[in-house]
């Protein structure tokens, strides 16, 4: 009985120990997370990167402002050309 005893507490020692690793990885990976975060939160908050971003947002809507007209212009050679003919 004391032999069974021994292995419980053994295997519950083992257990602790294996858990406090687990704790201990999932504590460091959210602190990596965290830390991650604070820093693109950081660095999108500048005034550069505001900027960039900006700049962006405005150069995708000329594209699609020209592309819209090139279609635009495409549908008036289809009706002038179809017309003529």
């Amino acid at each position: 009985m004391a032999n069974f005893f021994k292995n419980a507490f053994e295997d519950m020692k083992e257990s602790a120990k294996a858990q406090h690793e687990v704790d201990k990885s999932n504590f460091e990976a959210a602190r990596a997370e965290s830390k991650a975060k604070f820093a693109e939160t950081k660095s999108r908050n500048s005034l550069a990167a505001h900027k960039a971003a900006e700049q962006a947002k405005r150069e995708e809507a000329i594209a699609l402002a020209k592309e819209r007209t090139a279609q635009a212009q495409a549908r008036i050679d289809a009706v002038r050309g179809g017309g003529e003919a």
